[in-house]
């Protein structure tokens, strides 16, 4: 079979929609046209119009083609985007026409190929190679399979609107990259459109333009900036989601506008703006828009603008009853869910105080925090922050636990009751509802010190390192351990089962307590699980964590203080069996001890179970029965492929102390070929042999970071990482390597000296770190990072840190 190496990306089914009548050529215009060097030396310029038939236009050698060794192989051409093509065609002709029924059949073949005509082109492909740190060629076309159906369902939300070329004299133009985006606040120069990106669609005046045919133009237009055009036209839309279910009616179209000459030329200088080089019309003439469609980039907004009364058809509360008695709502931006008004918080028309706390409820002076934060980099200022909603529920707890009123924690374990545990997660499913937007609440990559901690949510694993890391690293993003009802079958939910609950509850709010002051003081940033508002990510995640797990051992073995939990919590359990259950081991165990020792050993169980914080003071907390048992989870959050996402949309490091967690870190690192030398290798070097001191006091850590003690580390580790992100870009500076390596050397003895001569208290331990001269990436994150709607993120992590004990084996 003959190799298809001339590929089309746009298809020649779709360009013969644009000839003229009888005609079997499009005049065809090279908007950058290439040069030649004459014999004499003079420079001319090629050809720049012409007329071409179908199959010379819009076509590149190899675009989708994929290599193994000397071998070709065209597979995605004619398997992909033949099948593509052919179910294309279909709905672009039912979407040109008038019939009902055939919109509703093609409804979502039809976005299915506006979405991937988007990204087909060359210019859509060197978009998708831009969000990577590199890609070669087979990459490429797996990512751009991987990223499939990315606008859909942000389109599928917006107002449709199909305008008529019919009454005007001028007809519609064909680009090399037909899928257009039009935003009024973004002309052609602005840096946001440099090739080869374009405005982003969920932007709120961002409207996407494809051309059907020379008669006929598709418009889709965000409902918030339809409705009103003053909207601020560079936030983001409501709910900006990708990969979610959504209803809408597939019925609805604007088809009442037939368009004048200049309204075609306008939408055509729209077209040609977009372009990356090449165009294409029926007539020469219409290649020239602007000599007809004048004025400024902001003009053409009001002719693309759909009619405001017939938005009418769109948005919208919408309730389906199903026959089990269930209901489905969702409102006009896809959510299933009301609006928390106890959530929202009102934007200030004046810029704060310099000393007043920042908007974004960090808890900070807004001069140390958002005020020098570009407003594209600050975390939403219109909801309550993460910092705030802990601050809830912390109140809460200690509300509903009673803890507010003098009861100390042996109490609260003594009489502890079902309805207090379902409260409490009550409380949190409302502080965090399922359609939280949890990246607009996190920090940007903005250049501050920050790392992610990923490794056991135990509470008493959580003090050794993590709590006293966040005085060397900055400002700590840790994930909770509470559970969130909403992602868990109903049989198994906490608000449904409590008492399984029990001892989970304990652990869970042991953990919150003793990190909490942290939270407060502003140095741990307590999130929830990222798994819980994106089923999209969670099953994506999931998926790749399983393929991943398939060359990694994955027991206990290697992790020393998680077998030391494990062994814990099994000698816990034991000290809350029943008591003829323990008398009855005891007497298979010890044959010879007689009722008195007996009785004073049971007597020592019972005050070992008193003393033991995590420990159940109820009888029978492992009753069988329907509502038998207890849930009992081993949580290392966040994963690796979550760990990853988080430190690229936060623009942190990542910290850890599991040696589990730590080899999918160093596969991760592993270089590329011919990638260059790692840096800082004699710091990495001064790192390994040095020992730290790690407080596990909160407010001795709060404290020490407000006199400043330790914050040497944070600043020269946000100097290495910024320095680690540039440096392929930039070239290596061997003299600044060494001077870091130097202030790290005098940075840690002062430091240290100092924490010991304070007789500070707390756990010893040695950091390794990694270094990876390209960074620490994987394709699949940074995929999940544009799944996610994300448009402010590192390409890659440029280190990571590996925290032990140090009497631990290397």
């Amino acid at each position: 079979m003959a190799i298809t190496r001339n590929n089309h990306f746009v298809p020649q089914w779709h360009q013969r929609g644009f000839l003229e009548p009888e005609s079997s050529t499009l005049a065809y215009l090279d908007l950058a046209p290439p040069t030649k060097v004459l014999a004499c030396g003079r420079i001319i310029e090629e050809r720049s119009l012409f007329d071409a038939p179908t199959k010379r236009c819009f076509f590149q050698t190899d675009l989708y083609s994929t290599f193994f060794g000397t071998e070709v192989n065209d597979e995605i051409e004619r398997r992909l985007f033949g099948d593509i093509d052919t179910r294309g065609s279909q709905a672009v002709r039912a979407f040109a026409g008038t019939d009902i029924a055939a919109w509703h059949e093609h409804f979502g073949r039809f976005f299915e190929y506006i979405d991937i005509q988007k990204l087909r082109t060359p210019k859509g492909l060197a978009w998708l190679r831009a969000q990577y740190p590199a890609l070669h060629q087979n990459e490429l076309m797996m990512e751009m399979q991987g990223i499939r159906m990315l606008h859909t369902t942000i389109w599928t939300e917006s107002v449709r609107e199909i305008v008529s070329a019919e009454d005007a004299d001028v007809k519609f133009i064909l680009t090399d990259h037909p899928v257009t985006i039009y935003n009024h606040a973004l002309p052609p120069e602005a840096p946001q459109c440099a090739f080869p990106h374009d405005p982003g669609i969920a932007l709120k005046a961002s409207q996407t333009l494809f051309p059907l045919s020379r008669e006929h133009c598709l418009i889709l237009t965000n409902l918030e900036y339809a409705e009103n055009p003053s909207a601020p036209p560079l936030e983001k839309r409501t709910f900006a989601r990708n990969f979610r279910q959504s209803m809408v009616r597939t019925d609805k179209i604007i088809r009442t506008r037939r368009l004048t000459d200049l309204e075609v030329s306008q939408i055509n200088r729209v077209l040609k703006a977009r372009a990356q080089r090449h165009i294409a019309a029926g007539r020469r003439e219409w290649l020239y828009p602007e000599q007809e469609a004048t004025g400024s980039w902001a003009d053409l907004a009001v002719t693309l603008l759909p009619p405001h009364d017939e938005l009418w058809n769109f948005g919208g509360e919408t309730y389906v009853g199903f026959k089990d008695g269930s209901v489905r709502y969702q409102d006009a931006f896809g959510r299933t869910e009301k609006e928390r008004e106890t959530l929202k918080k009102v934007l200030s028309t004046k810029e704060l105080a310099l000393g007043a706390p920042c908007g974004c409820g960090s808890g900070h002076p807004y001069r140390v925090c958002c005020k020098s934060r570009p407003l594209a980099l600050r975390p939403s200022w219109t909801e309550r922050s993460i910092r705030e909603r802990n601050l809830v529920f912390h109140r809460g707890i200690l509300s509903i636990l009673g803890l507010d009123t003098g009861k100390d924690w042996t109490a609260v374990r003594r009489e502890l009751t079902d309805d207090q545990i379902r409260e409490v997660y009550f409380l949190y499913e409302a502080l965090w509802p399922l359609e939280t937007d949890l990246l607009s609440l996190l920090p940007k990559p903005d250049g501050r010190p920050r790392a992610v901690y990923t490794g056991s949510l135990h509470p008493q694993s959580i003090v050794e390192f993590a709590l006293g890391a966040s005085l060397y690293f900055g400002d700590l993003i840790v994930e909770t351990p509470f559970v969130h009802s909403g992602t868990i079958a109903e049989k198994f939910r906490p608000t449904e089962h409590p008492r399984s609950y029990h001892l989970e509850f304990l652990k869970a709010v042991a953990f919150f307590l003793n990190v909490m002051p942290l939270v407060d003081a502003g140095l741990i940033n307590l999130i929830p699980d990222p798994w819980t508002f994106d089923y999209h990510l969670r099953r994506e995640t999931m998926a790749m964590a399983e393929d991943r797990a398939a060359g990694i051992d994955i027991s206990l073995r290697g992790e020393p203080r998680l077998e030391e939990l494990v062994r814990v919590d099994l000698m816990r359990d034991m000290l809350m069996w029943p008591r003829n259950a323990q008398e009855a081991r005891m007497r298979e165990n010890f044959p010879d001890l007689d009722a008195a020792g007996i009785a004073e050993t049971l007597s020592e169980l019972e005050r070992l179970k008193e003393e033991d914080p995590l420990a159940a003071l109820q009888d029978g907390i492992f009753d069988g029965g329907k509502e038998g048992g207890q849930m009992r989870l081993m949580q290392m959050g966040p994963n690796f492929e979550i760990a990853m996402y988080l430190a690229q949309a936060t623009g942190a490091t990542i910290v850890t102390d599991s040696a589990f967690r730590w080899q999918e870190i160093i596969r991760a690192a592993r270089p590329r070929l011919g990638a260059p030398p790692a840096r800082f290798r004699q710091l990495a070097g001064n790192l390994a042999d040095a020992e730290f001191l790690f407080p596990d006091n909160p407010d001795r850590i709060i404290r020490m970071a407000r006199e400043g003690i330790l914050a040497g580390y944070p600043a020269l580790f946000g100097e290495m990482f910024r320095y680690l992100a540039d440096v392929v870009k930039r070239g290596p500076r061997p003299n600044f390597e060494a001077g870091l390596a130097a202030r790290f050397a005098r940075t840690h003895q002062a430091a240290q000296k100092a924490l010991r001569k304070r007789g500070e208290f707390g756990n010893d331990g040695r950091i390794s770190c990694v270094f990876a001269p390209t960074g620490i990436q994987d394709n699949t994150i940074n995929r999940l990072l544009l799944m996610s709607s994300s448009e402010h993120h590192l390409q890659m992590v440029p280190m990571a840190f590996y925290i032990q004990r140090s009497d631990a084996k290397a």
